[in-house]
C-alpha cells in the first residue's frame, strides 16, 4: 500500500498554491464584509444593528463547524472534506452576492461560515501530508503567513471594492478562486489513499454543541449592543449556553463515539499549546480591533488610512517565513514562541506611551516591529500543539485548536470594545472633575478660548473625550503587553520533543 504520510502530488508548487489560495479566501472572508456593513444595510433597507447579523451568522456557524472537523474527517476523508467545503463555500459566496434581502444574505452567510469551518484545519493537515517530513515546519510557516496577511488585507480590500464597485463583489471574487482551488487540489491529491470510518452519529453531542457554541457566539457578538447582563436576552442565552457546554463536556467524555475528541486535552503539549495559541491570538486580535477603532474614531483617520497604518505588521512575517520554516526545527520552539510573546508584548508597552500627537510614521513603525513577534508566533505554537498527535488525531486536534483560536478572537472582540468604552467613561469622569471654577488652569484655558460659551464648552468636552479615549487605549495596551509577557511562562510548561518521529525520524502526518 502507498505510504500516505509520504504522498507527493505531481506538481508540488501548484498544490501548495491552490491550498493556500483556498485558505486565504476563507480567512479573508471573515473580515472583508466588516467595512461594507453600512453600505449593505443601506442597500437592503435595514438598520445598522440588523446589518451586524451578516457578521454574527458567519461567526456562529463557523464556530459550530470547527470542532466537528474531526468527525467529518473520519466520515468523509481529508481530501473530500476539503474539496467539498471549498465547493460549498464558493457556491454560498455566489449566493451572498445574489441576495436581494437581508434575510437571504444572513442565511447564505451562515452557510458560508459553516463550510468555511473545516477549510483551515484541512489545509493544515493536507500541507503536513504533502510536504516531505523534514520540511513540514515550512508548511506550517506558510499557513501562518496566510493567517496573518488575510485579516489585514480583508478590510482594505472590502473598503476598496465597496467604494469603487458594489458590495456583492466582495463575495463574487471568491468564485474564480474557489473554482481554481477545487480543480487543482482534486487533480493533485486524488491519487492519495485515505481511510474512512462509518461511526455512529452522536446526535446528543451535536445538539448540545450547536446550542452551547451557537448561543455563546451570539452572546459575544451582541453583548456590547445589548449592554451585556443588563439585558434579559443576554442572561437567558448565557445560562442556556453554559448549561449546554457543561453537559456537552460531560456527555462527550462518556460517549464511546464522541462527535468531538476532548480526550486530546490529556496530551500536555496539546492542552498547554492550545491555551497559549488561544490567549496569544486573542491578544493579537485585540490589537487589530482597538488600534483601527481608535485611529478612526479619535484620530481622524479614514478606514483606508487606518488599514494602511496597521498593514506594516504583515511585512516582516512575509519576509521571515521562509527562513523560519527552514531553520525552526533546529531551535527549541519554546524559545521562538517566547521571542514572539516578548516582541508583541514590548510593542504593546511601546504603544502605551502614545499620546494624541502621535504621527502615522510612528504607528506604522511599531506595527512593523510587532511583525517580528507575529512571524514567530503561529508556526512554533501550532507545531507544539500538534507535536504529540498522530493519524486522525492531527485533523481532530487542528480543528479543535482552530476552534479555540477563533473563539479567543471572539472574546477579544467583545471584551476590547467593552473595556475600552468603560475605561473611557472612568477617565472622562475624572477629567471632567478638573474643569471647574476652582481650577486656575481650566479657567485660564476657557478664557483664552473666548469665555464660558456653549460652543466653547462643547469644544472642551470634545477634547476631554479624546483624552479619555487616549488614556483608555493606553490602559488596554498595558493589559495586553503584560498579558503577552505572562504567556512566556505558560509556553514553558510544554515539553520537547516537539515532533513524533516516524520511520524517517520526522513528524508523523495524518492519515
Amino acid at each position: 500500500m502507498q505510504d500516505k504520510a509520504a504522498f507527493t502530488p505531481p506538481t508540488m508548487w501548484l498544490a501548495v498554491l491552490a491550498l493556500s489560495l483556498a485558505t486565504f479566501m476563507q480567512v479573508l472572508d471573515s473580515t472583508i464584509a466588516n467595512v461594507a456593513l453600512p453600505t449593505i444595510a443601506g442597500n437592503l433597507g435595514v438598520s445598522a444593528d440588523q446589518g451586524t447579523w451578516v457578521i454574527t451568522s458567519f461567526a456562529v456557524c463557523n464556530a459550530i463547524a470547527l470542532p466537528l472537523t474531526g468527525w467529518f474527517t473520519r466520515r468523509f476523508g481529508q481530501l473530500k472534506l476539503f474539496v467539498g467545503s471549498v465547493v460549498m463555500f464558493t457556491l454560498s459566496s455566489f449566493l451572498c452576492g445574489l441576495a436581494h434581502s437581508m434575510t437571504e444574505l444572513i442565511i447564505f452567510r451562515a452557510l458560508q461560515g459553516f463550510f468555511a469551518g473545516p477549510m483551515f484545519p484541512m489545509c493544515q493537515t493536507l500541507l503536513l501530508v504533502i510536504f516531505p517530513p523534514i520540511k513540514r515546519s515550512m508548511a506550517l510557516a506558510l499557513l501562518s503567513m496566510v493567517t496573518v496577511v488575510a485579516p489585514i488585507v480583508g478590510p482594505i480590500t472590502g473598503g476598496w471594492i465597496t467604494d469603487n464597485y458594489s458590495w456583492p463583489w466582495i463575495f463574487y471574487i471568491n468564485v474564480p478562486i474557489g473554482i481554481f482551488a477545487t480543480l487543482v487540489v482534486w487533480t493533485q491529491l486524488r491519487a492519495r489513499e485515505e481511510t474512512t470510518s462509518h461511526v455512529p452519529i452522536d446526535y446528543i453531542g451535536i445538539a448540545l454543541l450547536v446550542m452551547g457554541v451557537g448561543l455563546l457566539q451570539v452572546v459575544l457578538d451582541k453583548g456590547n449592543d445589548l449592554d451585556w447582563f443588563a439585558s434579559l436576552q443576554i442572561v437567558i442565552m448565557t445560562v442556556i449556553s453554559a448549561i449546554s457546554l457543561v453537559s456537552f463536556v460531560i456527555w462527550e467524555l462518556g460517549e464511546r463515539h464522541p462527535i468531538v475528541n476532548l480526550r486530546l486535552f490529556k496530551e500536555r503539549n496539546f492542552a498547554v499549546g492550545t491555551l497559549s495559541l488561544t490567549l496569544g491570538y486573542a491578544a493579537f486580535f485585540a490589537i487589530n480591533i482597538i488600534l483601527p477603532q481608535w485611529l478612526q474614531t479619535q484620530m481622524g483617520y479614514t478606514a483606508i488610512w487606518a488599514g494602511l497604518a496597521a498593514a506594516p505588521m504583515g511585512v516582516l512575517p512575509l519576509l521571515m517565513t521562509p527562513f523560519i520554516g527552514r531553520y525552526a526545527n533546529k531551535v527549541d520552539l519554546r524559545i521562538l514562541a517566547s521571542l514572539s510573546f516578548l516582541t508583541m508584548g514590548a510593542s504593546c508597552l511601546i504603544r502605551a506611551q502614545f499620546n494624541t500627537d502621535v504621527d502615522f510614521r510612528t504607528i506604522a513603525q511599531v506595527q512593523l516591529f510587532m511583525g517580528i513577534g507575529v512571524a514567530f508566533f503561529f508556526m512554533p505554537v501550532t507545531t507544539i500543539v500538534l507535536s504529540n498527535l498522530n493519524g486522525a488525531e492531527i485533523a481532530e486536534g487542528s480543528g479543535l485548536a482552530t476552534f479555540f483560536r477563533v473563539l479567543g478572537g471572539s472574546f477579544a472582540s467583545s471584551l476590547t470594545t467593552w473595556i475600552w468604552s468603560r475605561r473611557e467613561i472612568f477617565h472622562h469622569a475624572n477629567l471632567t472633575e478638573s474643569v471647574s471654577a476652582y481650577n486656575p488652569a481650566a479657567v485660564n484655558y476657557i478664557e483664552k478660548m473666548g469665555g464660558l460659551t456653549q460652543q466653547n464648552m462643547a469644544s472642551v468636552d470634545k477634547t476631554i473625550e479624546q483624552q479619555a479615549y487616549m488614556m483608555s487605549t493606553i490602559d488596554y495596551f498595558w493589559i495586553l503587553g503584560w498579558g503577552f509577557m505572562a504567556l512566556i511562562v505558560v509556553i514553558w510548561f510544554t515539553r520537547p520533543p516537539f515532533s513524533r518521529s516516524g520511520p524517517s525520524g520526522a513528524p508523523a502526518a495524518g492519515h
